[in-house]
């Protein structure tokens, strides 16, 4: 059975820190008015939403079929699978995904663009005037806002990504989507969501409906054991690889399979074993969907994309390292996030990898450093002024068992490296945080497109 509810808010008179890094212009003015109204971070409840959209002719009703995907780690890769399978398939594809890295528009892809700064205004103070002044959260209404986006242009496929948890997180007003994704289960949001795998589980779970098929891929026993209980007692057909689905990498690429067949695919374009599970979720969502998708639209994982998820960075920061060097970027900020990068960096051992490493406060710093460690010639220490909430540089250092140096800033600890008398080329990758991914983006001169 799943565990009793969670019912916590977090308060702020700023709206910067809700889901991202600053918002900007336009857009931040208008979700700016609206955070004086709630100004809560996170309050996880389903009825201010379901009341505005009401207000706006529920459409939440009138999009295409719907993947919904929930999950700690692997969400936006999967994500970024199904909307490169739809695209390859030549399908217009809706995609609403959060946080954003650089601009609040990223967080919303429609038939296949991504949004304009002045639709999404548009679209906001329609938001606005139909909530009329009431409470309101501003992830409820950039919810909202996308519902609306996505109600209104034709699409064949719309990818929803779960914001928080997954039981009272605002996508979850979804009543019937086409098919729901469960990605890896991990500790993380424990003050939200609860302090055990299992609790978290049944959050995520939470968007299990009566009759719509549900993908996962290998958990934990103690988050599959939850999975199986709330999916039998909501009538949900739960797809488990291994039973019901699987996927492995074979010479050339990945080889996938269910009960209507076998499918070879092309390896997957984003790095990392971890991207194997994700993209094969990705593949028995669409086929647990009933979408028929056409055979050439598989290839598509060949051609995924999502920033900060092992992203590879050729502009400004990475034109601060010698010749021959590579510089990465990953958003990952738990402990499960750091496992998977620490098998990435096993199998980097042609050249020594250095790590620059942010956080967020309040996240389990060295249970995310400990399976990383091993694999680094070095570690420098974070904290970018424009990093929200970061954690203290001293604090990291500690996380590290000291292993760690300052750095103190992206900009720094690459000019360090550089300068080395006595460096050979290597691979840097710089992790920890969402929202150092942002600020190295940016600096970076990366723009979403």
């Amino acid at each position: 059975m799943p565990p009793a509810p969670v019912s916590t808010s977090v308060s702020s008179t700023s709206v910067s820190p809700v889901l991202g890094p600053e918002f900007v212009g336009r857009a931040g003015v208008v979700l700016e008015r609206l955070n004086r109204l709630y100004p809560a971070l996170i309050d996880l409840s389903l009825g201010r939403l379901e009341a505005l959209l009401a207000r706006l002719g529920h459409p939440e009703a009138h999009m295409p079929p719907v993947i919904h995907v929930a999950g700690t780690n692997g969400k936006g890769s999967t994500c970024a699978c199904l909307r490169a399978i739809g695209e390859q398939a030549g399908w217009p594809v809706h995609v609403m995904t959060s946080p954003h890295l650089v601009d609040v528009t990223e967080r919303f892809r429609v038939a296949g663009r991504i949004v304009s700064s002045d639709e999404l205004v548009a679209v906001l103070e329609e938001v606005e005037r139909a909530n009329d002044g009431a409470p309101i959260t501003v992830f409820e209404v950039l919810t909202a806002a996308g519902f609306v986006l996505f109600a209104r242009h034709p699409a064949r496929l719309a990818v929803i990504e779960v914001g928080l948890g997954g039981r009272f997180d605002a996508t979850n007003v979804l009543a019937r989507p086409a098919a729901c994704a469960i990605t890896a289960i991990s500790m993380d949001h424990e003050s939200f969501l609860g302090d055990s795998v299992a609790a978290i589980a049944g959050e995520k779970a939470g968007i299990m409906k009566p009759g719509v098929p549900v993908v996962t891929g290998r958990q934990a026993p103690e988050a599959m054991a939850v999975l199986r209980a709330v999916a039998a007692e909501r009538g949900a057909r739960l797809l488990v690889r291994d039973e019901d689905w699987s996927v492995a990498s074979v010479p050339g690429g990945l080889r996938y399979a269910d009960g209507e067949g076998v499918l070879d695919l092309p390896p997957p374009a984003l790095s990392g074993a971890h991207q194997v599970d994700n993209a094969g979720l990705a593949v028995a969502a669409l086929r647990a969907s009933g979408l028929v998708v056409p055979a050439a639209g598989w290839g598509g994982i060949a051609r995924a994309e999502w920033p900060a998820r092992m992203q590879r960075l050729h502009g400004a920061l990475a034109g601060l390292l010698p010749a021959g060097w590579e510089l990465w970027l990953d958003g990952g900020h738990n402990p499960g996030a750091g496992q998977a990068l620490a098998d990435v960096l096993s199998r980097w051992s042609d050249r020594p990898v250095h790590l620059v490493v942010g956080m967020k406060q309040t996240k389990d710093v060295a249970g995310f450093l400990a399976p990383m460690l091993p694999h680094a010639a070095s570690v420098q220490a974070v904290a970018e002024e424009d990093q929200h909430l970061a954690l203290p540089i001293e604090a990291i250092i500690a996380a590290s068992s000291g292993r760690a140096i300052p750095g103190p800033t992206i900009r720094a600890a690459l000019e360090r490296l550089a300068a080395a008398p006595d460096a050979r080329p290597g691979r840097v990758v710089i992790c920890g945080s969402l929202y150092l991914a942002g600020v190295a983006l940016r600096q970076d001169g990366w723009t979403a497109r």
